[in-house]
């Protein structure tokens, strides 16, 4: 499963986690850029925090309405949820088949969109009802999902993130992520907050900030110690998942299996 392979690979420092690998993709728009960007760097201010179901295994996150929408994984536990942010109750549930993986989600009109990991489907819900409308395939692995509310945006783990058409989930154009000059892996949760497209990067504390127009990281949010100690189990996985309100600007993050849900402010450093 990833968890196991990137944990691996992650064991050989932080630098590969941040972008020392290879397997770009030959289509990928690389960047043409005269000097090499200095990402800003962030900490992070807690505005609030709200509970959050502890056996979800997050992966994907979204803030519609009042309401949170969560996409889980694990094989046998995969689900869509609504809840309600300001209890964390579980107020829909639409579980996914137990041969699926879920992973990241997004609505784009009045259907919501989530990718699984290794199978290569992406369902479709009607958002009023949950009810399944269809699927679409799709090579590879899946990850990550969000969009601008005109086209979607996919992670799969790579530097590399697919623009892709909401009608029948083709490949628009790739962007290839950099972080002062080369490639940013473990791309993960994704969410379009402001004209930008922000990233967890699997397996740490930290969240990038990407230029959709020449995949440059412009930033990145250092998210280490947001969860408490004790309120960690040996259940506890890794950050994951971002969701931003639209009409307040309000950020929310949390991670797989975490009790707590936060509104974030980043902070310059």
């Amino acid at each position: 499963m990833k968890y196991i392979l990137v944990t691996i690979l992650c064991c050989l420092g932080l630098g590969a986690c941040l972008g020392r690998g290879g397997g770009k993709s030959l289509t990928a728009e690389r960047p043409r850029q005269a000097s090499v960007r200095v990402p800003e760097r962030y900490s992070y201010r807690i505005a609030a925090v709200h509970p959050h179901d502890p056996s979800s295994y997050t992966q994907g996150l979204y803030w519609d309405r009042g309401r949170l929408y969560e996409g889980t994984g694990l094989y046998g536990e995969s689900a869509l949820l609504e809840t309600d942010p300001a209890t964390g109750k579980v107020l829909r549930r639409e579980s996914l088949p137990a041969e699926l993986f879920g992973e990241g989600i997004a609505r784009l009109g009045d259907t919501i969109y989530q990718l699984t990991w290794q199978e290569g489907r992406a369902l479709l819900y009607d958002a009023t009802t949950f009810r399944r409308i269809g699927e679409f395939r799709y090579p590879g692995e899946g990850w990550g999902l969000t969009t601008d509310g005109s086209v979607l945006y996919a992670s799969d783990g790579t530097s590399r993130i697919r623009v892709l058409d909401p009608r029948d989930f083709s490949v628009k154009r790739e962007i290839f992520v950099t972080a002062e000059g080369r490639a940013q892996e473990y791309l993960n949760e994704l969410e379009w907050i402001g004209g930008e497209l922000w990233a967890n990067v699997y397996m740490t504390d930290l969240i990038v900030r990407i230029d959709p127009a020449t995949g440059e990281v412009t930033g990145v949010i250092d998210l280490t110690g947001l969860l408490p100690e004790a309120d960690r189990t040996p259940e506890t996985d890794v950050l994951n998942g971002i969701a931003w309100d639209r009409e307040t600007g309000r950020i929310f993050v949390t991670g797989k299996r975490w009790s707590k849900l936060f509104e974030i402010e980043p902070v310059g450093r």
